[in-house]
């Protein structure tokens, strides 16, 4: 669901969710990381990836690993835990599948 990009509107979101669901949050663009520490704050989880933000910083852009690091370390530094993928998986009950390669049309 999209909202508008303010923390009235995300805390408005969250104070509907159900008590039984896994929910994120996240912005675009600059925001990206305060939202990241919002969404944690508030319960959530975070995603962050190049589909939202190309820039590590003003005229610096990211990689998506890049993007990933800077979210761990907003989260660590507000005191939070970050669950890595093998616990989101078990936490979720998803298999993790070796990826498929796909073959270029001739």
């Amino acid at each position: 669901m999209g909202a508008p990009n303010d923390l009235n509107t995300l805390m408005a979101m969250v104070n509907n969710v159900p008590p039984d669901w896994t929910w994120s949050a996240f912005s675009l663009g600059r925001d990206q990381m305060p939202y990241a520490a919002a969404a944690v704050l508030a319960g959530g989880n975070v995603r962050v990836g190049l589909e939202d933000n190309l820039f590590l910083e003003k005229g610096v852009l990211a990689t998506n690993a890049q993007l990933v690091e800077r979210a761990v370390t907003v989260i660590e530094n507000i005191g939070a835990n970050v669950v890595r993928p093998d616990a989101v998986r078990d936490r979720l009950g998803l298999t993790k599948r070796e990826p498929t390669s796909v073959r270029a049309a001739e």
